[in-house]
C-alpha cells in the first residue's frame, strides 16, 4: 500500500505551463521555419532546373540544326561543322549516329567505335520517334547538367546531340542560398526562442503573483490586493480576485462584529441570570422573594430564547435560496397579523388605524410577507407612546405597490437612522432591553424585503414619529 505524505498531498508537483508551451511554441515554430527552408531550397532548384534545361536544350538545338545540314555524317564534318561554334560553352559535346556510335567526342579525340555511347540520355534521345532529354545533377557545390536532342534530315533520324556541362558557379550560388537559408532559419529560430522565454517568463511571473495572493489570501490575509497592470485578460482576472477579496474581507467584518455583538448580547441576560441563582444560593430568603427571582430568572431564560430564535431566523434567511413564491395581496396577510397583535396595542391604549383599500398583487412568499408585516407593526406598538396611534396603510404609485407603517413614537435619531437597519443596533438599550428587543427585528425585516426585489425606507421626526414604507414591484396577471 502506497503512502503519500501530507506535504505532497497538499502541494501536487504541477508541470509547469511556462516550459510546456514554451516548448510548443518553439517547435511550432520550429516547424514552420524548417518548412519554409525546404520550399525556398525546393523553389530555387525548380527554377535553376527550368532555366538550366531550356538552356541546354537550345544550345543542343542549335547543333543539331548544324549537324542536320550535312550530307555525310562522321567525325570530320561533324568537327568541321562544330569548329564555328564556340558560344556553346559546354563541358562535353557528343555526337552520334542513329545507332548511338560516336561520331564526335570533344573530350576525345580517339576514332569511333563501334559500341554505343554509355550515356543513357543518348539511349533515350534516340528511342522510338526521338525525344528530348534533359537529367540534372547537384553535389558538393557543383551542379552537371545532361541534355540530349535527336537530329533530324528530311524527317528521318540520323543521329544525336548529348552535351554535359559541369557549372561550378550557379553551384556555388545554390551552395551559397541554402547556407544562407539555413543561417537565416537558425538566427530566426534563435530570436524566436529567446522572446518566447521572455514572454512565457513575463506571462508566468504575473500568474505568479496570483498564485502568491491566493497563498496570502489563504492564510486570512484578506486585505491583500493583487496587482497585475495590462488591459488584457490577466489584469480582468486581477480585477475580478481583488473584487472577491474585498468581499471576503467584507463578510469577515460582518461575522467578527456578529460574533462580538452576539456575544455581547448573549453575556448581559446570562450575566442576570447568574446573579441571580448566586443570591438565590447564598443567601436566605422568604419564598415571595424567591419566586421574584425565579420569575426574573424565567424573563431573561424568554429573552435568550427569543434571541436565539431570532438569530436563527435571520441566518436562515440570508443562507436560503429563493423559495416559490406566489402571487398575493398585501391584505389579508396584513389583517392577520393586527389581529394577532391587537392585544399588545389595546394594553397600551394604542389605536391601530388601518386604510387597505389601494391593494397591488405581488410576488412573494407569504410567509415572508408576514413576517415583514409583524415585525413593522410590532414594533410600531412597542415603541409608541401610550394612547399613540399607528396608522397602516397600502399604497398604489405607478407600478410599485407599497405597505407603509407610521407610529406616533418619541421617534429616531437622525445619528441613529443609519444604523437601525444593523445587526442588535438599539437606539435606547435600556428602553428596548425592558420592552423585549433584541435589535434584531429590522435587520430580518431588511433581509426579506431586498430577498424579495422590494425596498425600505426610513423616515423619522424626533417628538412626532416615525414612518417605515416597504416598496414592492407589482406584479399583474392578464386575465381572459
Amino acid at each position: 500500500m502506497a503512502i503519500i505524505s501530507e506535504s505532497n498531498r497538499k502541494n501536487p508537483r504541477y508541470r509547469n505551463t511556462q516550459f510546456r508551451y514554451g516548448i510548443i511554441y518553439i517547435c511550432v515554430t520550429l516547424a514552420v521555419l524548417i518548412f519554409l527552408n525546404a520550399y525556398t531550397s525546393i523553389t530555387s532548384h525548380k527554377i535553376i532546373y527550368q532555366s538550366k534545361e531550356i538552356s541546354m536544350l537550345e544550345k543542343c538545338q542549335l547543333a543539331a540544326a548544324e549537324i542536320a545540314d550535312l550530307e555525310i555524317l562522321n567525325s570530320s564534318t561533324a568537327a568541321a561543322a562544330l569548329n564555328g561554334m564556340d558560344g556553346l560553352k559546354v563541358t562535353q559535346l557528343i555526337i552520334t549516329d542513329q545507332y548511338g556510335i560516336s561520331v564526335y567526342d570533344s573530350l576525345s579525340d580517339a576514332a569511333s567505335t563501334d559500341e554505343p555511347a554509355p550515356y543513357p540520355e543518348i539511349a533515350e534521345a534516340l528511342k522510338g520517334n526521338g525525344n528530348n532529354v534533359f537529367a540534372w545533377d547537384y553535389h558538393a557545390g557543383a551542379m552537371e547538367s545532361r541534355a540530349a536532342m535527336p537530329v533530324f534530315s528530311y524527317g528521318t533520324l540520323i543521329g544525336c546531340v548529348y552535351m554535359m556541362e559541369y557549372d561550378t558557379e550557379q553551384g556555388a550560388l545554390i551552395q551559397s542560398l541554402q547556407q544562407n537559408v539555413l543561417t537565416t532559419t537558425l538566427i530566426l529560430e534563435i530570436v524566436v526562442i529567446g522572446i518566447s522565454c521572455f514572454f512565457a517568463n513575463t506571462f508566468s511571473k504575473r500568474f505568479r503573483r496570483i498564485f502568491q495572493s491566493m497563498r496570502i489570501i489563504r492564510e486570512g490575509d484578506y486585505s491583500h490586493k493583487v496587482t497585475m497592470g495590462g488591459r488584457d485578460e490577466l489584469a480582468l482576472l486581477g480585477d475580478e480576485f481583488n473584487d472577491l477579496t474585498e468581499r471576503l474581507q467584507t463578510s469577515e467584518n460582518k461575522r467578527r462584529q456578529f460574533v462580538s455583538d452576539a456575544s455581547h448580547e448573549l453575556k448581559t441576560p446570562l450575566a442576570s441570570i447568574k446573579l441571580l441563582t448566586d443570591s438565590i444560593m447564598q443567601n436566605d430568603m422568604d419564598m415571595d422573594t424567591v419566586r421574584e427571582f425565579v420569575g426574573d430568572i424565567g424573563n431573561e431564560a424568554d429573552r435568550l430564547n427569543r434571541m436565539s430564535q431570532k438569530l436563527l431566523s435571520l441566518s436562515r434567511i440570508e443562507s436560503q435560496q429563493d423559495g416559490d413564491c406566489e402571487i398575493i395581496y398585501m391584505a389579508p396577510t396584513v389583517e392577520r397579523v393586527v389581529r394577532m397583535l391587537s392585544g399588545i396595542a389595546q394594553k397600551s391604549s394604542i389605536e391601530i388605524d388601518l386604510q387597505l383599500k389601494d391593494d397591488s398583487p405581488i410576488l412573494i412568499l407569504e410567509d415572508d410577507l408576514y413576517q415583514i408585516a409583524f415585525n413593522l407593526v410590532e414594533n410600531g406598538i412597542k415603541y409608541n407612546t401610550p394612547g399613540g396611534k399607528l396608522t397602516i396603510q397600502l399604497l398604489r404609485e405607478d407600478d410599485n405597490a407599497i405597505l407603509r407603517v407610521t407610529d406616533t413614537g418619541v421617534g429616531i435619531p437622525e445619528e441613529s437612522q443609519s444604523h437601525v437597519f444593523e445587526r442588535f443596533y438599539r437606539v435606547d438599550k435600556a428602553r428596548s432591553r425592558k420592552s423585549g428587543g433584541s435589535g434584531l427585528g429590522l435587520a430580518i425585516v431588511r433581509n426579506l424585503v431586498e430577498r424579495n426585489q422590494g425596498t425600505i425606507a426610513l423616515d423619522s421626526t424626533m417628538g412626532v414619529g416615525t414612518v417605515f414604507t416597504v416598496t414592492f414591484p407589482v406584479f399583474e396577471t392578464d386575465e381572459s
